[in-house]
């Protein structure tokens, strides 16, 4: 790996920007600490994908209201992401293409999806386009990000996760999340 890894995507590659939604961010509902640092990161790794030619998706929490996960439906997260809310919005300093393929999970009201690749058909659109390696970066790196990555190393993908992409929880969570994801044969770059 080069010392600066953007330099690695290649056209068959994927960049994958989890779940940077203004609920996630700094005065959302459910902010990962210092989510918003994870912003001109992702946005330097969404220009060096794009110059590669490779294909830029982004995930996002798309939640009913009354989503099972809600604490009002006990549940274990406050209400955040619901659809069509601010709070469900991309953080508007994130510099999305315009071909961006958006991915979108958590929308069944009775089952939460962490996993992008969770009844999304996002794996079967990746190997329909040839792509086997799969970067990610984005929100949270001890939730989303890392349901992510593992569901993309059980699909057979070459996965790199971008730690100053990403913010975790809890530094605790953060440390025991990337021995899981070393575990599963995932990259930390």
């Amino acid at each position: 790996m080069s010392a600066d890894p953007r330099k690695e995507l290649t056209q068959g590659d994927a960049l994958l920007v989890v779940d940077v939604q203004n609920d996630f961010c700094p005065d959302g509902a459910l902010p990962v600490p210092r989510g918003d640092e994870v912003v001109p990161v992702l946005n330097d790794w969404v220009a060096a994908a794009r110059e590669a030619g490779a294909q830029v998706y982004a995930s996002r929490d798309w939640h009913p209201r009354d989503h099972i996960s809600f604490e009002s439906q006990g549940g274990p997260w406050p209400v955040h992401c619901v659809q069509d809310t601010e709070g469900a919005a991309f953080h508007r300093d994130l510099k999305l293409p315009d071909d961006v393929i958006v991915v979108t999970k958590g929308t069944r009201f009775d089952q939460d999806q962490y996993s992008a690749f969770d009844q999304t058909g996002f794996a079967e659109e990746l190997k329909r386009k040839g792509i086997g390696r799969v970067w990610i970066g984005g929100l949270a790196e001890d939730v989303c990000v890392r349901a992510t990555a593992l569901d993309a190393r059980k699909q057979g993908f070459d996965v790199h996760v971008v730690l100053d992409a990403t913010r975790a929880i809890t530094d605790e969570s953060k440390r025991s999340t990337e021995d899981e994801l070393k575990e599963a044969g995932v990259s930390l770059v």
